[in-house]
């Protein structure tokens, strides 16, 4: 096992007694510390945003925004209250209700945070969108979901053009920062002339606890990315994970550098610190280590909530530019989205005088459900202990509970306040993670040692994990196969020190077409096009064919072996 490692920060942790606190945790409580009137209505933004405009916060700092150019800007809770008030008002324009779809596919620029708080004043179902989607990414996701009305930048329009014809359900698109001289296209208006004409009044729309609240798509092993829809519910979750397992207090600047088209950015780079009160920072620009602590040192962040990717690159960047900052604020770092290496983990102690503390969770489960606390010893390489609440659990293909020291399925008790509550138009998908009776499955392997401590294996499934985002092989090979050159794909993840895993892709080329490094060069253009920046091949290797099963699938479990120099196990099915 680990050397355990502790350090005590400055201010007592507002979760002091993890033992004590799970005997006498009830959801109940946290829902009446939140003052959710349920016979009324709730809404997230009213619990998020208004309620803090309404008492002294009305003048504390909300957003701290930072462009990736020299442009800076920031936001009190009420002056938050007004501008998503007016965003609201745009949208009930333009004829969104009550449970229509509003995508968003904005850089990070504080329309995008604000939109999505519009969104949801109204009842509305908010969509973030990464901004390195490419068109067939947007298009998969706006036809899918049947969203109403799309808000987007300048900057990006051209890809939404390119497939706005395979979008029947799309009404309106809404520009940020277009040109008063550009030509609008088919039934595109300006964002801010809208705004303008707006009013900062609104009547917040109350709904119940389980009317959805936004939906982002994950990928699987098989067929498209599938729409996992969230409820108001989550605020519950969203609230007391914040304030126990990433130790927000009063006083803290926070920071979390994911973008809300991953489930971190949402829950963690919007509601939940909002929901508790907090002052947060948003940075535009790409990861680049000295621009990161320049953010760090100019606001004076206190928490920090990045990803191990990142924590690698500035690990790869070494001590220099650190020593050239003042960090002296920050008190509380966590990390989310792939196993954290207990390298990185003794590096941060070494550099920051800090703990890195590791968080599981899942865009399906909504919020941290198991983590390590302030409070606690961190075991290096360990994902920690459950949320007081939560119950998981070791189990079996058959749903028997492992003792400590065997490794399983990691499984959760189904119940916690932010579970995903539907896949979009898929109740089949969605009860395959609950076929194993009074489970919810996660596929991801992992173990438990004897002191409840759990340690992830990896994904019992093809899924990608790269430099924290969720990748699909189907989706990657469908995209391969669409370049003139590419007669046949396969895809798998492959380890990589700095990203966990990268895609490596097998490609069987077309007549006519001969292996090269400019054809690999093109093909991951054409995917970081198609798809995404994070989506595409790193590696290429061109073959005569890809192993095969009789019914014609793709054995990525044999490309998988044979590039790791593993048993490549029972070949019974392989194609002849």
């Amino acid at each position: 096992m680990e050397k355990e490692i502790h350090k005590n920060n400055k201010i007592p942790p507002n979760l002091k007694d993890y033992a004590e606190t799970c005997k006498k945790f009830r959801w109940e409580d946290v829902k009446k510390e939140l003052g959710l009137d349920t016979k009324g209505g709730v809404n997230i933004a009213t619990n998020a945003i208004d309620a803090h405009a309404d008492t002294w916060r009305r003048n504390k700092v909300a957003l701290y925004w930072e462009g990736s150019g020299e442009e800076r800007k920031k936001y009190t809770f009420g002056e938050m209250r007004q501008e998503s008030n007016r965003v609201g008002n745009m949208l009930k324009s333009l004829g969104v209700n009550k449970g229509d779809r509003v995508f968003v596919f904005l850089p990070r620029i504080p329309e995008l945070y604000i939109s999505i708080i519009g969104i949801a004043k109204i009842g509305a179902v908010a969509g973030p969108m990464f901004s390195a989607f490419g068109p067939e990414a947007i298009r998969d996701r706006l036809k899918d979901s049947g969203a109403k009305v799309l808000i987007t930048d300048a900057s990006l329009r051209e890809r939404v053009h390119q497939v706005w014809d395979e979008l029947p359900e799309l009404k309106t698109v809404v520009v940020t920062r277009l040109p008063e001289t550009e030509r609008l296209w088919k039934a595109e208006i300006h964002y801010e002339r809208e705004i303008e004409k707006a009013s900062y009044d609104l009547g917040v729309e109350q709904i119940s606890l389980e009317d959805p609240l936004y939906m982002l798509y994950t990928s699987g092993t098989t067929g498209k990315p599938k729409g996992v829809v969230h409820v108001q519910n989550d605020m519950i979750s969203h609230y007391i994970t914040t304030k126990w397992a990433l130790d927000l207090h009063e006083e803290d600047v926070y920071w979390c550098s994911a973008d809300p088209g991953w489930v971190t950015g949402t829950v963690y780079g919007l509601w939940g610190p909002w929901l508790n009160g907090a002052s947060q920072v948003v940075f535009e620009g790409r990861y680049d280590a000295e621009r990161w602590y320049s953010v760090m040192e100019q606001y004076g962040v206190t928490v920090w909530y990045t990803a191990p990717t990142a924590l690698r690159m500035l690990m790869k960047a070494g001590e220099e530019p650190v020593k050239r900052h003042d960090l002296s604020a920050l008190r509380y770092i966590c990390s989310v989205g792939e196993p954290l290496n207990p390298e990185v983990i003794r590096w941060g102690m070494d550099v920051y005088g800090l703990c890195i503390h590791d968080t599981w969770w899942q865009t399906e489960t909504g919020s941290i459900l198991i983590t390590n606390y302030p409070s606690m010893p961190i075991r290096p390489g360990s994902m920690g202990k459950p949320f007081p609440g939560v119950e998981a659990a070791i189990i079996d293909a058959q749903g028997k509970e492992l003792p400590p020291g065997s490794s399983g399925i990691l499984a959760i008790r189904p119940g916690w306040p932010s579970m995903m509550r539907t896949l979009w138009k898929d109740e089949k998908r969605y009860k395959e993670y609950f076929q194993i009776p009074g489970w919810y499955t996660t596929g991801d392997t992992a173990h438990m040692d004897k002191d409840g401590y759990f340690w992830f294996i990896g994904r019992a499934d093809d899924v990608i994990m790269t430099a924290g985002h969720r990748v699909g092989p189907f989706e990657v090979e469908s995209a391969l196969v669409e370049h003139k050159a590419v007669a046949e794909a396969g895809v798998i993840g492959k380890p990589d020190p700095e990203r966990g895993q990268i895609i490596k892709a097998f490609l069987v080329l077309r007549e006519g077409f001969s292996p090269s490094d400019e054809l690999k060069d093109d093909i991951k253009e054409f995917i970081k096009h198609r798809l995404s920046a994070h989506a595409y091949p790193r590696e290429i290797q061109f073959c005569e064919s890809v192993p095969k099963t009789r019914s014609g699938k793709i054995m990525r479990r044999l490309l998988k072996a044979r590039e790791l120099g593993l048993p490549e196990g029972d070949l019974s099915t392989l194609e002849e």
